[in-house]
C-alpha cells in the first residue's frame, strides 16, 4: 500500500466483493477499489456543483441576448 493510504473498514455487497476476488488479482484490488471511488467522488462534486449552479440561476434575473451584448459593450467602453 501506498504511504499515503488508510486502512478503512465497510461492508460491500457479496456479489460485489465476489466479482472483484474472481475479476482482480490480490495485489490490485485497493488500487481498483481506490479509483472507483475517486471516479464516484467526482461525479458527486460535479452533481453538486451542478445543483449549485442551478439554484444560482434560479435566483438571478434573467438576461436577453442583445442586454448582455449592450452591457458588455458599455464595459468595453469604461475600460
Amino acid at each position: 500500500m501506498a504511504q499515503n493510504s488508510r486502512k478503512l473498514n465497510f461492508m460491500i455487497d457479496n456479489d460485489v466483493a465476489s466479482e472483484l476476488e474472481k475479476l482482480v488479482p490480490a495485489g490490485q484490488r485497493s488500487k481498483v477499489v481506490t479509483q472507483a471511488i475517486v471516479h464516484e467522488l467526482a461525479l458527486h462534486r460535479r452533481k453538486n456543483i451542478t445543483d449549485r449552479l442551478l439554484n444560482l440561476r434560479s435566483q438571478t434575473p434573467k438576461a436577453s441576448g442583445k442586454k448582455l451584448l449592450s452591457e458588455l459593450a458599455a464595459d468595453r467602453q469604461r475600460n
